[in-house]
């Protein structure tokens, strides 16, 4: 398997994602290929002073890159020799397998529905993050900022997508489902809420146990959460900031501690025609390595297989 990396991507780039391919091949002697995207006058000296052997990476040459602060659309279009444009141009080439950033998530967004495009029967792709709950496992959040605005349909979709990332990539062996709102009661909630609840009890494709509130997200009450984008997000960054908090305060708890973004790696695009991770901007070596796991997994699983027969 090849899998893409962007070099350039992250506020701590290219150093942390070279040391984070050094950590991942000291553990991976497979087969596993990395594509190392970025300027090689930059990305060369680092391979050289951390014994990275070209057996296992290439390096692609990119001239530009995209900052965080560029509008995405334009910088795509503009920027055509970006270290994120030349990795979704491989991706959607077949010339690699996955494709990993940490830079600028709007551009990363743009080129997964643009370049490999949605998967034929789901209307729009989702964003998934993690929740740690007090038993030690991870919940899926899904969506978490790509659809501020959705449609009853659209969290069907993102329940279905949500469970069977949970199922082979998370290990849940039938993920529970439940809808984020503010009460248990069936027709609790706004129009979308309401609307969404009918469409995720009758979907048999999923194990749907009814509405949840904020409070429950932390409880282990289920293992996927559906919401809209915009109350995703908003959750996710609440979440972040517990663990800044926490840092702040120099407590080391071993729940609290597990909300550090860098456990994880990164995030999936769920529902376009390639795996697609989008990291966090201040990753560092801990965050790639595991990006690169995550990448791999979903490869190995053939995941993205498993999504389309279930949206045939």
């Amino acid at each position: 398997m090849n899998i893409a990396l962007d070099m350039m991507g992250g506020d701590f780039a290219p150093l942390e994602a070279i040391r984070g391919v050094q950590l991942f091949l000291s553990e991976n002697k497979d087969d596993v290929h990395l594509t190392l995207i970025g300027d090689e006058n930059k990305l060369n000296p680092l391979l050289k002073e951390y014994s990275i052997s070209p057996q296992n990476t290439s390096v692609i040459h990119a001239s530009e890159v995209i900052e965080m602060q560029e509008h995405p659309t334009k910088a795509l279009k503009e920027k055509q020799q970006s270290s994120i444009s030349i990795g979704f141009h491989l991706l959607a080439a077949s010339r690699t397998d996955a494709f990993i950033s940490a830079g600028n998530t709007g551009a990363m967004m743009v080129g997964a529905l643009y370049s490999i495009k949605a998967i034929a029967g789901i209307a729009r792709p989702a964003i998934g993050a993690y929740i740690p709950g007090d038993n030690g496992k991870l919940s899926l959040l899904v969506d978490v900022g790509l659809n501020a605005d959705c449609k009853p349909e659209n969290l069907s979709q993102f329940a279905l997508l949500g469970s069977l990332f949970s199922r082979y990539i998370l290990n849940f062996e039938n993920p529970r489902v439940a809808l984020i709102n503010v009460g248990e009661e069936e027709g609790k909630g706004n129009i979308l809420c309401q609307a969404a609840f009918p469409l995720l009890k009758e979907n048999d494709r999923i194990h749907f146990i009814g509405n949840v509130e904020g409070r429950d997200l932390l409880m282990n009450k289920a293992e996927v959460y559906v919401c809209d984008g915009y109350t995703g997000n908003i959750i996710l960054k609440f979440a972040e900031s517990i663990y800044d908090l926490v840092q702040r305060r120099k407590i080391n708890d071993e729940y609290f501690n597990r909300f550090n973004f860098e456990m994880y790696g990164g995030v999936p695009v769920l529902g376009v025609n390639k795996p697609v991770i989008i990291g966090h901007g201040i990753s560092t070596a801990g965050a790639f390595i595991n990006m690169i796991l995550m990448a791999k997994k979903m490869i190995e699983q053939d995941f993205i297989e498993k999504i389309k027969s279930n949206f045939i």
